[in-house]
């Protein structure tokens, strides 16, 4: 990259970019193939792939499209074949910022989907000069996103875009295509990156998964404690139902998340409802105590790590025995708790609550302290190993997106 000291720019109606670069509109830069409209009767379950617009996501398009074309009758379809590198932008669905269904979603279709066909309200933009991937990333800014509210036609549920009003977008565009190219080089080194470390986390999570199923149920044992017994009890066994009103002013409010436990609601994102009203029949909740939240499918019992109040509708959890607390934590989400829960809620998945009765006659395990201690050891790191490329891929999309904003308006010039 170069500096920006000897770059002079130019006032334009979409902003400052480089003298030497210039705005155009989407459609002057462009050769452009709406999809077919293929028809049912012609799906197979083998031959050529049809790409739907309920086929594709956020992240390209989707492996497991079971909707093909007889190979000889895809030969007359042949205008609509999609090769590696083809821009498609979705034409209709839902407004944004829904970006897995959104209207004016964009994808690029990698080697894997060369000569599939494309379907219809979704149309194939290619290049005439320029470079693919720099066009590409430019419908990732928000600038493009901003422009597809405006453009937005419909009800609630199914908007539409038209072809005319889309290739109205204007961009800012290099003069140069080896400029273009090298911007791109630069924003595809972060995408593999980023889809390398997709691909971990994908991993990581399908390991930790089986790891905690075999762990959490004595399928496999920890060195040391093979032949030690665990003794299963019912749930009321283990934890009681503990309600302490008439609590302190001061004390923080808690909600439930699924992916967070218990937390202050000001660690909620948007807009949260506060009690209006006195506290005092809210209930205590400390640290170390699960909660029964309410009309969840996902095991229902939330970890707190934090001491505050909670809605007398909850149910607070405090243990009677000696336990790990953690090891309950994992337990609490593991497919084996959530299916017995299922089995002892009928209609969970439908909004039921969960009550305390409920949950008392549930059968758990309850190993020996010890073992417990060293199976959450194994599941603690396990899930450290994951949140830390969580973490990094977060990292790596911020940098992504501070690139962008800087090669893709010339605020930073790359070296030719």
């Amino acid at each position: 990259m170069s500096n920006t000291a000897t770059t002079t720019y130019k006032q334009t109606p979409i902003g400052l970019i480089p003298t030497d670069w210039e705005v155009r509109k989407l459609g002057e830069i462009v050769d452009y193939k709406k999809g077919f409209a293929f028809q049912t009767t012609q799906y197979r379950n083998v031959g050529v792939r049809i790409i739907r617009v309920s086929d594709t996501n956020a992240e390209g398009i989707k492996k497991d499209g079971n909707v093909y074309i007889d190979i000889n009758e895809a030969k007359n379809h042949s205008e609509y074949q999609l090769l590696e590198n083809d821009i498609v932008i979705q034409t209709v669905g839902s407004r944004p910022p829904l970006y897995d269904s959104m209207v004016g979603k964009t994808i690029m279709v990698n080697k894997e989907f060369e000569g599939s066909l494309l379907n219809q309200n979704a149309v194939r933009l290619r290049e005439r000069d320029g470079n693919n991937y720099f066009l590409f990333s430019l419908f990732r800014r928000k600038e493009y996103f901003d422009f597809i509210e405006t453009l937005v036609r419909g009800n609630a549920n199914q908007v539409s875009i038209t072809l005319n009003d889309l290739f109205k977008y204007e961009i800012p565009y290099p003069k140069s295509l080896p400029e273009q190219q090298k911007i791109a080089t630069i924003l595809s080194t972060w995408d593999a990156a980023i889809d390398n470390c997709k691909a971990i986390i994908d991993n990581l999570k399908q390991r930790n998964k089986g790891l905690a199923q075999q762990l959490l149920t004595g399928k496999m044992r920890v060195q040391g404690f093979e032949k030690t017994k665990w003794i299963r009890l019912n749930a009321d066994e283990v934890f009681v139902s503990h309600s302490q009103k008439n609590n302190a002013e001061n004390e923080v409010l808690l909600s439930a998340t699924q992916d967070r436990g218990m937390i202050p609601r000001d660690m909620l994102e948007g807009r949260v409802t506060m009690p209006t009203g006195e506290t005092n029949s809210y209930k205590l909740v400390d640290k170390g105590d699960f909660v029964i939240s309410l009309r969840s499918f996902q095991g229902g019992l939330e970890y707190s790590e934090y001491r505050g109040l909670v809605s007398p509708a909850y149910t607070v959890l405090k243990p009677i025995k000696p336990i790990n607390d953690i090891f309950y934590k994992f337990y609490f989400k593991s497919y084996n708790f959530i299916g017995h829960l299922s089995v002892a809620v009928i209609g969970i998945r439908d909004g039921k609550n969960i009550s305390y009765e409920n949950f008392a006659t549930i059968i758990i395990p309850n190993p020996p302290i010890e073992e417990q201690n060293a199976i959450e050891k194994i599941l603690s790191k396990a899930d450290a190993e994951l949140t830390k490329y969580l973490q990094k891929l977060q990292t790596l999309q911020h940098q992504k997106k501070g690139l962008m904003q800087q090669l893709l308006t010339g605020k930073t010039r790359v070296k030719i």
